[in-house]
């Protein structure tokens, strides 16, 4: 089944593939009359597109919001929140989440930051592996405002992509920052105006999705690794994942390729 199918019954998810570069997914989030507020609908869709991408050769997956939302995901439904007790939240917080689900993702995945990310918004492009802001996008973290604390793996991959202090500005303050400031301290990559925003994307990801399909999955898992294990068992699990893609046919394509001078024809295998 390809990733569109899978999503076709999906009210606020939808998904094309290869419409702007081969082997590229783009699951786009749709909620626009709540500013794509992560509601247990909108939660669990994605988490239906996340898994849905494992079946299919996507090679990479863009990451936005609907544009009528005018924000990538401005927040959790604070309603929703209102009325669960501690039982109900500990049962909602149960592994894995939506937010898992985008950081194991076995292929790489690109946030197309098109608006504000807020709370749940901002720990979503915290569970991708590269974020592309555009220059009028505001992200934050915002619990604190709500007599709360992020919980959607906030409080753990901010500090590891910004360092503690500067994550301990943004949760503790509750404050929203600008694209600029985002990518200064190291919570985005690169961040865009409207004439490059989209082509830079899609520039990038097509970039990520012409290498083989097993060295990418392989690079992501030692990649991820480095923040989960010391340095020697990182490294030595770098050099067991080195050592296993050399019993690849991509391998073989790869260095026969560079050789002849082509562009490789990959296989996944």
């Amino acid at each position: 089944m390809s990733l569109p199918e899978a999503v076709a019954d999906c009210e606020t998810v939808s998904a094309s593939v290869g419409d702007r570069a081969d082997h590229v997914a783009t699951i786009e989030l749709s909620r626009p009359d709540a500013r794509n507020a992560l509601d247990a609908q909108l939660r669990a869709e994605l988490e239906t597109a996340m898994l849905a991408v494992e079946e299919t050769d996507v090679r990479a997956v863009v990451l936005t919001g609907d544009p009528d939302a005018n924000a990538f995901v401005a927040g959790a439904d604070v309603t929703e929140l209102r009325e669960r007790d501690s039982l109900e939240q500990r049962e909602a917080s149960e592994r894995p989440r939506v937010y898992e689900r985008v950081a194991d993702c076995p292929v790489p995945v690109i946030a197309r930051i098109n608006g504000h990310a807020l709370g749940g918004g901002c720990e979503l492009i915290q569970a991708c592996d590269i974020r592309i802001a555009h220059e009028d996008a505001k992200i934050g973290q915002p619990e604190i405002n709500l007599g709360l604390i992020p919980g959607g793996g906030g409080t753990q991959r901010l500090p590891r992509l910004v360092g503690e202090g500067q994550a301990m500005k943004l949760i503790l303050s509750g404050e929203l920052i600008d694209a600029t400031e985002a990518a200064d301290i190291g919570l985005v990559e690169e961040v865009h105006g409207d004439d490059a925003f989209d082509d830079r994307v899609y520039e990038l990801a097509g970039s990520i999705a012409a290498k083989s399909p097993v060295s990418l999955r392989f690079a992501k898992k030692s990649v991820k690794a480095a923040s989960r294990m010391d340095l020697e068992s990182g490294i030595e699990y770098e050099a067991e994942l080195f050592a296993q893609l050399f019993a690849t046919e991509d391998k073989n394509e790869g260095i026969d390729a560079f050789f002849e001078d082509r562009e490789p024809e990959w296989t996944g295998r």
